[in-house]
């Protein structure tokens, strides 16, 4: 399969970076807390993950459980593509992806293997893969971001739908070549059907949004009165609250609308991997109080296992009021592309 036919089943590929650090559809029965037999074992990692926001919980890993971490950093859509190429010949044994859907389509692809039950129950069925073949490490929600010296709170609009109407035009960011928009656009095809996403894809390039990278260069656009309004994930603000506590821009959840979706970070098990025990040690450790509590807190990402407050700001996931999306039907990647393609927003 050429490279660009296997880019497009999973979504839009943008540059990579690969930076190496040393840190079947049966059930199996390992236990994936046992770690005797994998210290000295090595893991490779292909992450979609920055390295600023994960790294530190590779190294713990490797320091805890004597199992090494190699791992490949780039977008997540493209390590996707590249586990499709290289086949059975992949060294990787772990995807680590910002999202459901690609996860989904490694899964639809067949290049995936069932995660235990014992790590599956630790998260919600909301947040796992219906088969067993994925498992989410951390939430994340999408959010309306505004700049508070231009909106108050009570001119922040409630639905994507009102941000469709002239009074916004050229007064919102977005960033429609990121993973976590297209996933949300998959998450409004699915949950609205095709015509209506094309009617919101279409008012919006129509109301001249502006176009930013990703998430990051959206806030700090808000930051500088560039825009009055972005569609984010939620974590990304703390980032810039945490350096200075006057940043002026704050958040707002549209109440029951796609606009305020919950997705998730996750990972897969590449059936190729040679590795099982390890990989399954690895997901136990992503799930343990301890990382949970980093990705809370050091990260402003929402934990997914009980008993771990949510990060400090932000109300916690219960009282987010998503529709109700499945996120094992985000998997159609290519159709969101095609159809933002045919918008004119790509």
């Amino acid at each position: 399969m050429k490279r660009r036919k296997v880019i497009s089943l999973i979504g839009l590929a943008i540059a990579t970076s690969a930076i190496s650090i040393a840190c079947g559809q049966q059930q199996t029965t390992i236990d994936p807390t046992a770690t005797n037999g994998t210290t000295g074992a090595t893991l490779v990692v292909y992450s979609g993950r920055a390295e600023d926001l994960i790294g530190p919980m590779f190294q713990r890993f490797q320091a805890e459980t004597g199992i090494q971490v190699n791992v490949r950093y780039g977008d997540t859509a493209e390590l996707a593509a590249t586990i499709l190429e290289e086949g059975q010949n992949s060294p990787a044994d772990i995807y680590f992806a910002q999202d459901a859907g690609a996860l989904g389509a490694l899964q639809r692809e067949g290049r995936t293997r069932p995660i235990p039950e014992t790590l599956l129950n630790q998260v919600d069925p909301r947040f796992r893969s219906r088969e067993g073949q994925w498992i989410g490490i951390t939430g994340r929600a999408r959010v309306f971001n505004y700049n508070t010296d231009i909106l108050s709170s009570d001119q922040v609009p409630n639905s994507i739908w009102e941000i469709t109407q002239p009074e916004w035009s050229g007064r919102i960011g977005w960033a429609p070549t990121n993973g976590s928009f297209q996933s949300f656009v998959t998450a409004l095809r699915k949950h609205e059907g095709e015509e209506r996403a094309r009617e919101w894809v279409e008012a919006m390039q129509a109301n001249n949004p502006q176009v930013y990278r990703n998430n990051t260069t959206i806030v700090e656009a808000l930051g500088r009165g560039e825009v009055d309004l972005g569609l984010v994930n939620n974590y990304y603000l703390f980032r810039f609250k945490a350096e200075d506590p006057n940043f002026p821009v704050s958040y707002h959840y549209p109440t029951g609308d796609v606009g305020s979706m919950i997705n998730i970070a996750g990972v897969a098990i590449i059936d190729s991997t040679d590795q099982p025990e390890a990989a399954y040690a690895f997901i136990e450790f992503m799930l343990s109080p301890e990382a949970q509590q980093h990705f809370a807190q050091g990260n402003s990402e929402y934990p997914l296992i009980d008993g771990i407050q949510p990060p400090d700001g932000q109300i916690p996931i219960a009282q987010i009021n998503p529709p109700d999306i499945d996120l094992s039907d985000l998997e159609d990647l290519e159709g969101t592309l095609e159809l933002l393609r045919s918008a004119g927003v790509l």
